[in-house]
């Protein structure tokens, strides 16, 4: 069969033959593959960074994937290895069944932002009716589902901030009701924070940015009256686009009710990831197929995953490997 192979660590992955899969126990099923998606974590277990990276080299990239059983069944399959291929080994009942309606292409692309995007507001902020969400680094496919699910899950008002203008102007399409924009001066961004801090304070903050960005908006959430009344904060980090660490200073946390928290593997509980085959990942394709939730992507054949994967991501779309 063709799949996106590598040799070693670091390297792009390149279309070539690659043996097929075989079953090893009659819980194994060989899919075959539609469509499967470039995500960080094939990215970061590609390079060897991962905690989970490959134990035998050469090896197929890609953690999950739609596809085909051999009976017929439309799958999406999350918790199998080697999906950047024609085919690929999935465990029996290691998957979800599609509903009609949604394409191959967009089913690979939802899970994975769906599925942060869900954890972050839901599991780990415990969004609220009414309350106000700011999502830092909004641009990228996983913080435009953040938009559409805060205002799925009641959010009275929803600010976004990015340095892609061309997608910040698209936001307010999928419910941002204040668009700030990271391109421009310490000062002005510290200002238009300010301003919506005064006008509704946060009450949740979804974090794709970490790095300098983050710096300035804890800056903004630092008290300085000890006779202020206290509003709970609650700042979710998901990404580190602008820098894996910060500078926090002690006072931020001794005069505001923030609280910081995180999500990626290990922060979730296991009560909660139980429900992800058989509740969440449901309600997300079903939402999708209702018109209630938008994921763009971009379809790229199998034979040039060399030009995606250096590629990466633009303007919010997910790219899809189509065998």
């Amino acid at each position: 069969m063709k799949a996106a192979v590598i040799h070693q660590f670091g390297e792009t992955p390149r279309y070539e033959n690659f043996a097929d899969p075989i079953p090893h126990t009659e819980n194994d099923v060989v899919m075959s593959v539609k469509a499967a998606s470039i995500k960080n974590i094939d990215r970061s277990q590609a390079n060897g960074s991962h905690y989970d990276r490959y134990k035998n080299l050469p090896a197929v990239v890609g953690t999950d994937g739609v596809g085909m059983l051999p009976d017929g069944t439309r799958i999406y399959a999350f918790r199998a290895g080697g999906t950047l291929a024609e085919k690929t080994l999935v465990r029996q009942g290691a998957y979800v069944l599609l509903p009609e309606g949604i394409d191959d292409v967009t089913a690979a692309a939802l899970p994975n932002p769906g599925l942060s995007a869900w954890f972050s507001l839901y599991h780990r902020a415990g969004l609220k009716l009414g309350e106000t969400v700011l999502i830092n680094g909004a641009t990228g496919t996983t913080g435009k589902m953040a938009v559409q699910l805060a205002k799925y899950f009641g959010a009275g008002k929803v600010i976004v901030t990015g340095r892609n203008s061309d997608v910040l102007a698209t936001l307010p399409e999928l419910g941002a009701d204040t668009v700030i924009s990271l391109v421009q001066s310490d000062a002005d961004l510290q200002a238009a924070l300010k301003a919506e801090q005064k006008k509704t304070p946060f009450d949740v903050i979804i974090d794709y940015t970490w790095g300098y960005p983050a710096e300035i908006l804890l800056g903004i959430l630092t008290g300085n009256d000890l006779h202020a009344d206290a509003h709970r904060t609650r700042y979710v980090s998901v990404g580190e686009m602008a820098g894996p660490t910060i500078q926090l200073s002690s006072a931020t946390l001794r005069s505001a009710a923030i609280e910081l928290y995180g999500v990626g593997g290990g922060s979730i509980s296991k009560e909660v990831m139980q429900k992800v085959p058989t509740e969440i990942l449901p309600q997300l394709f079903d939402l999708v197929v209702s018109g209630k939730l938008k994921v763009e992507t971009e379809a790229v054949a199998l034979k040039d995953v060399e030009r995606a994967w250096k590629q990466g991501e633009t303007n919010g779309k997910r790219l899809v490997i189509v065998p």
